[in-house]
């Protein structure tokens, strides 16, 4: 319970800092979004970001995702605060605007459901996603990203969500080789994880609505 409560302590404290996060406008140019989309983005993530056919599941879902956290992204690959050998060169060439509408473009689609492979760690996946492990200092993952994995303002929409990419990520950020969370909250708790519970939970996630 110690751990448990340190830890959320520390996300609390991001959360509050998460309001400092840069805002995408409040209107987009929908047909700009669209014309990048259909010459830049859909080859990995589809015009509605749910994906190209036939999908590659280590090119992230992007459809639904909170507007704010999406030009987050995108401003960090930008600034080198996050690393992308792919995302670095195509945003090179994006205005702060467009970046703006891309955000919103996306935010605005629905994200569709997929298919469970590992249906054996859907259980594990689920206990993990809603008590985390309190031995090892991980709090609840439905505590920042909501039960329904639907995310906030602060913490981004998971669910559905390719089982391959988030595990992918959380590897990235065990390693320390991702660092772009603010506060380096996810690298601390990501550390924490078993391979396992890493691939229960990413297959939990891809199994929500």
């Amino acid at each position: 319970m110690k751990y448990l409560c340190i830890a959320a302590f520390i996300i609390g404290e991001v959360a509050a800092g998460g309001a400092l996060a840069v805002q995408p406008e409040a209107s987009t140019n929908t047909e700009k979004a669209r014309q990048i989309v259909s010459q830049v983005c859909f080859a990995c993530h589809g015009m509605d970001g749910n994906g190209a056919e036939p999908a590659n599941p280590e090119f992230p879902k992007i459809a639904g995702k909170q507007a704010v956290y999406l030009l987050k992204q995108l401003n960090d690959f930008k600034s080198g605060k996050r690393k992308s050998d792919i995302m670095t060169g195509i945003v090179a060439e994006i205005s702060a605007d467009d970046m703006s509408n891309l955000a919103l473009y996306f935010a605005g689609q629905k994200n569709k459901p997929e298919i469970v492979m590992l249906p054996e760690l859907l259980a594990f996946g689920k206990k993990y996603y809603e008590e985390g492990s309190p031995e090892a200092g991980v709090p609840a993952c439905s505590g920042c990203h909501n039960p329904d994995a639907s995310g906030t303002d602060k913490y981004p929409h998971l669910a559905g969500q390719y089982a391959t990419y988030t595990y992918q990520q959380l590897k990235s950020f065990a390693s320390s080789e991702r660092e772009n969370d603010r506060g380096l909250v996810m690298q601390s708790l990501a550390m924490r994880m078993s391979e396992q519970e890493m691939k229960a939970v990413s297959e939990y996630l891809m199994s929500l609505k």
